[in-house]
């Protein structure tokens, strides 16, 4: 048979190529491989987060900076400062009781009942010009300036709604001035409660770590 031959000039040949859509496939491949080990490591993350790892670590930390069987540095420190302050006993505190009002008879009645709950009692009669007939309230409580913190507000216990004041006297004595709107003394039991309060006060539970 016979036919037409052909005769190939030249010397360039075709090259061979991988077909781009393989690569493409490869990268896609490698990429996700990629995402999903971030997402993992990031869910690892959010277990110790939220699994209690983190609330272990942070117990531990309270744990080492806190001694045993007890509550954090800055609590003792507050009871200490607490400590300090405790107000004075009634039978420390010497009281001066006046009258103020035009009824008779209130300075000594007040005064006896004043002694009973352990006070010690000083003078007692009618109160000085610049008081007398003069106070609208309960009375006034009078004292110097360091009685405060301290001997006032356990005088008050006794008579509710009565105006602490301050002075320049040198001693330490108190008066108990009795006003117009004076009937009585705070009841003994809610006094003495009142007292306890303010000797033992509660506790703040604000910032209060226990260990």
């Amino acid at each position: 048979m016979g036919g037409k031959k052909y005769r190939i000039t030249g010397d360039r040949y075709p090259r061979m190529r991988r077909p781009r859509h393989r690569r493409r496939i490869v990268l896609t491949i490698v990429a996700a491989v990629c995402a999903f080990g971030l997402v993992g490591w990031g869910t690892l993350q959010l277990i110790d987060v939220f699994g209690g790892r983190g609330n272990t670590a942070q117990a531990a930390q309270e744990k080492k900076h806190c001694p045993k069987g007890g509550k954090t540095g800055k609590v003792n420190k507050a009871q200490a400062g607490a400590a300090a302050q405790k107000p004075p006993a009634p039978a420390t505190l010497t009281v001066n009781v006046f009258n103020a009002t035009p009824r008779s008879g209130l300075a000594k009645r007040t005064a006896d009942e004043l002694q009973k709950r352990g006070f010690k009692i000083g003078k007692v009669g009618n109160a000085p010009a610049a008081y007398d007939k003069k106070i609208k309230g309960a009375g006034i409580l009078l004292g110097p300036r360091a009685a405060v913190d301290g001997p006032l507000k356990v005088l008050a216990t006794q008579l509710a709604g009565a105006q602490q004041k301050t002075d320049d006297r040198k001693g330490a004595e108190l008066d108990l001035i009795i006003g117009d709107a004076f009937k009585e003394l705070t009841a003994q039991p809610a006094a003495a409660k009142s007292l306890a309060l303010l000797s033992h006060p509660s506790p703040a539970p604000s910032g209060d770590t226990k260990c």
